[in-house]
């Protein structure tokens, strides 16, 4: 079987979320029939994604098998190229500059003889079957198909289209006719196959046969046509070089940073059986900082349950932050001791912020996410898990598929027993206490300044699973402890605004216990509600 030797080109202004993503989507494509080189354009204004970058070519370059060229701009610098939540804002020096690099690209591809030159846009994931499917298709010029939604609320539209500028609607006559025959193409590119089309971009190989032609992205004179890849097409279609789309496996477009959800999950989704075994070892860059970080906050926690929860807790994290919330006795001592040999991010107040709890809880995310981790496990300090959950965490972080976990919470009123009345049935509940983390994810808060969640309100998304793993909380097991929060709880919420008052006059009160067994069945989880 023939090896095909293809050119990856891209030029590149990104920003580092959306652009780690992109280069791990090149790493994991499948090569059964080609190997590649790389050369990009390192245009970036985010030095974290130029930093980037250079890592990725130093571990491709370092492999031995491809190697990776980084091209700096030599053209003005276009900061007024900007970017929002509605659209992208494109102007003709921006557009010539990029002109210039795909011809640049087709020039190197030419002279160093590749069968074939890869162009594609760095804010797109690609599907690891992408460049096989490409290159089966044997035609001249093909482009693997994504969908974006270029304005809020509008209809989602392919990037290509059947002539002149682009959708919704081209015709030189009748516009229902012209209407009707787009929306049968609309229809048919959402089968998978390869299709005839008038113009493409942004995700396109370019054979050995167009390669040879005078093809270019220059404006064409005579034309007022706007956009690169529009004189590209018509300047390719003059030639008589056919142009298609393979819409066997679509791309995903980060349009925009609220995409990012849907992207990781397009990520986990194609990610391929056999990922592990052939995954190069650039592929799971550790810009993601820690696999699993221990969140939490903490007060006055001597003589309770936080060194025993931070022992079990270090069986199994990567690192943690604890945000020390005013604490007047051991509390650091502890989490430092117990905490000794792990990376620990410490933040100290010196004056509590629990009574606003959403500015406490706050700043303990924001102090996370600075770690990039890649799950977090938001706790406090007198929880922990029953001991199985040590030995299974491992497999729930390795879902694919998964973006939050939400678990059952017993409260203990004593060292054996937990509570169980009309009051107190946290346990019949499954709540959020692990989460992956989204750089670039617009997390909202609810704005409570007591019970607004130790999450953002947004984490739980459609691909929240339930575990049957148990988390034990000690917060109620003293008498003391009870009578604290019972005073807290008057002080700072006195007309029962965040809570239930009757929970609150309730917790002095004789309640009804149940023993606890350890590592408990599954079968007696009982999923009831999503909160």
């Amino acid at each position: 079987m023939t090896v095909r030797r293809i050119l990856i080109g891209s030029p590149i202004r990104q920003k580092e979320e959306i652009l780690v993503l992109f280069l791990q989507s090149l790493g994991r494509l499948r090569h059964a029939t080609w190997t590649c080189d790389y050369v990009f354009v390192d245009d970036n204004e985010d030095a974290a994604a130029s930093l980037l970058l250079g890592q990725f070519a130093d571990a491709v370059n370092a492999q031995g098998s491809s190697t990776v060229r980084i091209l700096t701009s030599s053209l003005a610098s276009s900061s007024d190229y900007k970017r929002d939540e509605i659209t992208h804002y494109w102007n003709d020096a921006l557009i010539g500059k990029v002109a210039d690099w795909k011809d640049r690209f087709i020039r190197i591809a030419r002279e160093e003889q590749y069968e074939a030159l890869f162009l594609i846009d760095s804010d797109l994931l690609l599907h690891p079957e992408t460049l096989e499917s490409l290159l089966a298709a044997e035609k001249p010029i093909v482009a693997a198909i994504f969908w974006t939604q270029w304005y809020p609320e509008s209809m989602e539209l392919p990037q290509v289209w059947l002539k002149d500028h682009y959708w919704p609607w081209q015709s030189d006559g009748d516009q229902d006719a012209a209407r009707e025959e787009q929306l049968k193409l609309l229809v048919k590119l959402r089968i998978p196959g390869v299709y005839d089309v008038g113009g493409l971009g942004a995700c396109t190989l370019i054979g050995r046969e167009a390669l040879a032609q005078p093809i270019s992205f220059q404006t064409i004179s005579n034309l007022s046509l706007w956009g690169e890849d529009r004189h590209f097409c018509v300047r390719a279609a003059s030639l008589g070089i056919g142009l298609f789309v393979d819409t066997r496996y679509p791309a995903f477009h980060i349009y925009r940073e609220t995409d990012l959800p849907r992207a990781q999950q397009y990520y986990r989704v194609t990610a391929p059986e056999d990922e592990e075994r052939r995954r190069p070892p650039y592929f799971f860059m550790k810009y993601a900082g820690p696999k699993l970080v221990l969140s939490m906050t903490a007060r006055n926690e001597e003589g309770r349950y936080l060194g025993e929860a931070l022992l079990r807790h270090r069986e199994y994290i990567d690192a943690a932050v604890i945000v020390d919330d005013g604490s007047t006795d051991a509390t650091a001592e502890i989490i430092h001791d117990r905490l000794e040999g792990i990376p620990l991010h410490y933040v100290r107040n010196e004056k509590s912020l629990f009574s606003n709890e959403v500015d406490l809880r706050r700043q303990q995310w924001n102090a996370t996410a600075q770690l990039r981790p890649e799950w977090i496990l938001n706790l406090d300090a007198d929880e922990y898990f029953e001991d199985r959950f040590a030995a299974e965490i491992a497999s729930l972080l390795a879902n694919p598929h998964a973006n939050t976990y939400l678990f059952r919470l017993y409260d203990f009123w004593n060292e054996h027993q937990y509570r169980e009345d009309a009051y107190w049935q946290a346990h019949k509940t499954y709540r959020p206490f692990l989460a992956r983390y989204t750089p670039g994810f617009p997390y909202q808060w609810n704005e409570a300044k007591q019970h607004c969640g130790r999450f953002p309100m947004n984490i739980i998304d459609s691909s929240a699973m339930l575990s049957h793993l148990r988390l034990k909380h000690f917060g109620w097991a003293r008498e003391s402890d009870r009578r604290l929060k019972a005073a807290r709880y008057a002080e700072l919420d006195p007309h029962a605004q965040y809570g239930w008052q009757e929970q609150y006059d309730s917790i002095l009160a004789d309640p009804r216990l149940v023993d606890w067994q350890e590592n408990e069945s599954v079968l007696n989880a009982i999923p009831t509600a999503l909160r």
